[in-house]
């Protein structure tokens, strides 16, 4: 095996690609679900995750909750920053220590295109997308003389089960905003992160966006 590798949100579409793609690779590859792996539950990461050696943390959970701020309830703000921030930095510090001590390791977190151009009514979901570069440049910083590395990777919009709610006529004003006129799926995605991860050693506090939207 190459390394083990960890994939929060194990049972979205993203993560079910990228544990595809990793186990071709002939990783050993977990992908827990949220009845295995609650982000929100700092017992459960660390029950989880905190006696694993884990070389790759990919921290894919994430929900969306979309609504203007005036009528955001409290309630969802705090779910959607727990799961979507919150989580990912327990579960960052419930691995770290055992990376430290083996002076090596990779953290990749999935954040969005809407951490830099969020579309209305997305608050609190941008928020904690954003929240997530944040967390990861300060992370490099923090771990890159250990030799740990921290990545940021907006995958950009995909058809999966999350976005079909849409209707057809947004899905296709999203479309038009991509230069490209194509989105990513999450193979194409779970494919270039597996490139950052084996062919890639020497890049970290990166940010990498995936699609063909311009700023």
């Amino acid at each position: 095996m190459r390394g083990n590798v960890v994939i929060t949100g194990g049972k979205g579409a993203l993560a079910q690609a990228i544990a595809s793609e990793f186990s071709k690779a002939r990783w050993s590859v977990e992908a827990p679900g949220r009845d295995e792996l609650d982000v929100r539950n700092q017992k459960s990461v660390t029950d989880y995750l905190f006696h694993r050696e884990i070389d790759l943390l990919i921290c894919a959970a994430g929900i969306t909750r979309d609504e203007p701020l005036v009528g955001l309830s409290e309630l969802l703000w705090n779910e959607v920053i727990d799961t979507n921030l919150d989580g990912p930095a327990r579960c960052v510090k419930a691995v770290v220590n055992g990376m430290m001590r083996r002076k090596r390791g990779h953290i990749v977190l999935i954040s969005s295109f809407s951490a830099i151009h969020p579309p209305k009514g997305q608050t609190a979901y941008a928020a904690s997308k954003a929240g997530l570069i944040g967390l990861s440049n300060a992370l490099a910083k923090e771990f890159g003389p250990i030799g740990i590395r921290v990545n940021a990777v907006l995958p950009g919009f995909m058809e999966t089960p999350m976005t079909r709610k849409l209707s057809t006529a947004r899905i296709e004003e999203i479309r038009r905003d991509h230069v490209l006129g194509n989105f990513n799926t999450p193979d194409r995605v779970a494919r270039f992160i597996r490139l950052l991860e084996e062919e890639m050693p020497y890049t970290s506090g990166q940010v990498f966006q995936l699609d063909s939207r311009v700023a």
